[in-house]
């Protein structure tokens, strides 16, 4: 899986192409809204105010919307269990 994160002007895009399954993203969303995972700091996720999945299988984007960093979400995206283990959820 490759995965590329852009700012834009409304917050960061992260591109996830290859082995992606949209279903494992909308997980990792949903992980994060519910605060069941630990790949961001709460002060980060304060910042975002709307997490949108996008795409299909092999070509998946999220988008963020909040003043964060590019930096940020590629720091919890290293965190991420989701994208980074197999054996996750």
């Amino acid at each position: 899986m490759n995965k590329n994160v852009f700012k834009t002007g409304e917050g960061v895009k992260i591109s996830f192409t290859g082995a992606v399954e949209k279903q494992n993203i909308v997980k990792m969303v949903e992980n994060c809204a519910t605060g069941s995972c630990e790949c961001m700091s709460d002060e980060t996720k304060a910042k975002i105010s709307n997490m949108e999945v996008t795409g299909v299988d092999g070509q998946v984007n999220l988008n963020l919307t909040g003043d964060v960093s590019k930096e940020e979400i590629e720091a919890a995206l290293a965190k991420s269990k989701v994208i980074n283990d197999d054996k996750c959820c």
